[in-house]
């Protein structure tokens, strides 16, 4: 007798205001690396938030939601957007794309995943995605600049 396939629901994605978002104890990101929070900033004005933060409603001593979401993924977006926010180029009541957990799993668990299942693009995409703006009209220094890499990597 064959079992039926068991069906996914994702979780629902809204704006949330930035300032009802704090932070989760939980994100397994300790260790500064990679592209510093400033350039991060610099690109998410530039081009916009391209992936949404993960978050959970807090909830109160009865269960409640309170109204505030903690962020155990996305962590490093949360700090470019608070840094905009601090230098007054976006709203603290902007509403921030989010994914809202239902709290299947862990919150630790969740920053893990986030970051352990990223792969780092292969520097032969990457090669060809710089030759590919370079083709439609921009400048290496310009590509450097948008991407935070050396004209040497360009």
């Amino acid at each position: 007798m064959a079992q039926a396939i068991q069906k996914i629901t994702l979780s629902a994605g809204r704006d949330i205001p930035f300032n009802k978002l704090v932070l989760s104890q939980q994100n397994v990101r300790k260790i500064k690396a990679g592209v510093s929070i400033q350039d991060l900033a610099e690109d998410i004005a530039h081009r916009g938030l391209l992936t949404s933060l993960n978050v959970r409603p807090e909830l109160d001593g009865d269960g409640k939601e309170t109204g505030i979401y903690r962020i155990p993924a996305g962590g490093r977006r949360y700090r470019a957007l608070e840094r905009l926010v601090a230098q007054k180029r976006l709203a603290k009541t902007a509403g921030v794309p989010c994914i809202v957990s239902k709290g299947e799993t862990l919150e630790v668990e969740d920053s893990l995943a986030e970051n352990v299942q990223r792969v780092s693009l292969h520097p032969l995409d990457q090669f060809r995605a710089f030759q590919t703006l370079r083709e439609q009209g921009l400048g290496e220094e310009e590509i450097a600049a948008r991407f935070f890499v050396s004209v040497a990597t360009v």
